[in-house]
C-alpha cells in the first residue's frame, strides 16, 4: 500500500496524532459502555469491549503502548473510540477520530531498520502524524499474548 498514493485515517491519543492506512483499518467503534477488565493483564491492556458488529474486541491503551515514557496518567479516562486494526480482534483506544487524508509516498519520512518502535512506519511532517505499521503492531501484540483468564 505504501508504494503508491494511499489514504489514512487520523486519530488522536494523548495529544499525539496517529494515522492508520485505510487498507489496514478494520473499523471504528465508539466506546459506549465500560470495558471489561481482565485480572492479571499488562498495564497497556484496557479490557474487552463486546460489539455486535466486531465481536469481542481487545482494547489497547494506545498512549501507554506508543509512548510509555511520556504517558499522561489521566489518558485512559478520556478514551472515546477504538480503532480496529486489520481483521484482528485488537482495538486501539483513542480520544478522537479526525479525518481521512490522502498521501503520496514521497510525503512520508519512512523509517528503516525499525528495531525500536517497529510499529512506526514513518511520519508525515505536513500533518504532524505518525503512520502505524499495522502488521508489525499485530505481530508485537501476538508476541505479548494476554495471559489466560484466571479460573475461579
Amino acid at each position: 500500500w505504501a508504494q503508491q498514493r494511499f489514504e489514512c485515517l487520523l486519530f488522536k491519543v494523548a495529544g499525539l496524532t496517529l494515522a492508520v492506512p485505510l487498507v489496514e483499518l478494520g473499523g471504528v467503534l465508539e466506546i459506549e459502555e465500560e470495558l471489561r477488565p481482565l485480572f492479571g493483564q499488562p498495564d497497556w491492556f484496557l479490557g474487552l469491549l463486546p460489539s455486535k458488529t466486531a465481536g469481542t474486541v481487545k482494547a489497547i491503551d494506545t498512549a501507554r503502548w506508543v509512548m510509555p515514557e511520556k504517558y499522561p496518567e489521566d489518558a485512559c479516562k478520556l478514551f472515546k473510540y477504538l480503532i480496529l486494526v486489520g481483521s484482528s480482534e485488537w482495538g486501539l483506544a483513542c480520544h478522537s477520530v479526525e479525518e481521512a487524508i490522502t498521501l503520496e509516498p514521497h510525503q512520508v519520512r519512512w523509517r528503516n531498520g525499525r528495531r525500536r518502535r517497529p510499529w512506526l512506519a514513518g511520519t508525515v511532517v505536513e500533518h504532524m502524524c505518525a503512520i502505524l505499521d499495522v502488521s508489525a503492531l499485530l505481530e508485537l501484540l501476538e508476541q505479548h499474548r494476554l495471559k489466560s483468564v484466571p479460573r475461579k
